[in-house]
């Protein structure tokens, strides 16, 4: 599966502000072959998401809830 396009379920959501300035929020995401990933992505997807939602990024667009 690549990176461009995947989807699978919340694991977990984190965010932080890695550089001082900038608050970053990241997905962790179990695609159906058991595998995770970790996902950049906006205020509002995050806020809109919580652990056990379905998530689905096709390549060239934003990752969007399912």
């Amino acid at each position: 599966m690549s990176h461009d396009a995947w989807e699978g379920t919340v694991a977990k959501k984190s965010r932080g502000l890695l550089d001082g300035s900038n608050m970053y929020r990241r997905l962790k995401i179990r695609c159906a072959d058991g595998s995770t990933i970790k996902a950049r992505v906006g205020k509002d997807l995050w806020n809109s998401l919580e652990v056990g939602d379905r998530v689905v990024k096709r390549a060239g667009e934003d990752p969007v809830k399912q």
